[in-house]
């Protein structure tokens, strides 16, 4: 009797070794961001309201993404939906924001390693990017909501804002803009204000991140490289881009390759942001002079 309780002991063990082995999930992240006001266009006399209000209208639709999370117990793949478009529609468009914002591939997050791999293509040349998973300070709060059924608990930390991520672009305030000219030089900003669409933005130095995560999936992943809190993070808001999950799907029968990206030239985040920075740098000066235009990277 006992060598067959001792039996059944090592065969429930093992299909619990084996369940955790097998665990898999997918989450879909509905991600949509504020899309900028084109105000320095105002002063072109070639771009009516009409105009600007279609472009804007354009921007928003290109700043709503959808995007799949498949994950398991330490790794994960994070990848945008693939969503076929008329020929011609929003492609020239599509593509110099894709390039503006990185580009980027499948993101690939090993919490056990704690090491994130992501490819990305940025003007014309492809990159592999690999890195140590940035560590945020997480401060657990009591709040609670629920999202799909599942209760998520509130987070928040504050994290330095990247520099060639075109989502991180604030619209400057009238003080702001004030101070950065002397006295004498505020009547030329006035008219550059009308034609110089990045001159009304900038880059704040850090973001404060709100997430929702929720123990009832008692994993630390989550959409893009947000990881680190005790459950899956179902909702992330910076400011202006909110990403919430909409469907979540746990050991589904079809197992999806959990695996990290290859293609591309490897090279560190650090160097990637600079290589970035000085091309968006040598961009802007080639277009120096021309009216309205989005905002260059970098600046």
């Amino acid at each position: 009797m006992k060598k067959i309780s001792y039996y059944l002991f090592l065969i429930l063990a093992f299909s619990q070794m084996q369940a955790q082995k097998d665990f898999q999930g997918m989450a879909v992240y509905e991600s949509k961001t504020q899309a900028p006001k084109f105000e320095g266009m105002r002063g072109n006399r070639d771009i009516t309201p009409e105009m600007q209000k279609n472009m804007e209208e354009r921007m928003k639709k290109m700043l709503e993404k959808t995007f799949i999370l498949n994950f398991d117990k330490s790794a994960s793949i994070y990848k945008e939906e693939e969503k076929l478009e008329a020929p011609g529609q929003q492609g020239g468009m599509r593509m110099m924001m894709n390039s503006m914002m990185g580009g980027g591939g499948t993101f690939y997050k090993d919490v056990k390693s704690k090491v994130y791999m992501v490819d990305k293509e940025f003007m014309g040349k492809e990159f592999l990017v690999k890195d140590s998973l940035p560590k945020l300070n997480w401060k657990l709060e009591p709040e609670t909501k629920q999202i799909g059924g599942y209760t998520c608990y509130k987070a928040t930390a504050v994290r330095e804002a990247s520099k060639t991520d075109f989502r991180n672009f604030r619209p400057k305030n009238d003080d702001d803009k004030k101070t950065e000219v002397k006295k004498e030089d505020a009547q030329k900003q006035t008219t550059e204000k009308k034609t110089n669409f990045e001159d009304n933005f900038e880059i704040p130095k850090e973001i404060t991140i709100t997430a929702w995560y929720s123990p009832e999936i008692p994993i630390n992943q989550g959409p893009e490289s947000y990881w680190g809190l005790p459950g899956l993070i179902l909702e992330i808001n910076d400011g202006t881009t909110t990403i919430l999950c909409s469907k979540i799907i746990l050991n589904a029968k079809e197992k999806v390759d959990i695996k990290a990206p290859t293609k591309g030239k490897e090279i560190s985040q650090k160097d990637y942001d600079e290589t970035v920075i000085k091309k968006m740098k040598e961009f802007r000066e080639m277009n120096r002079g021309r009216a309205g235009g989005p905002p260059m990277i970098g600046r």
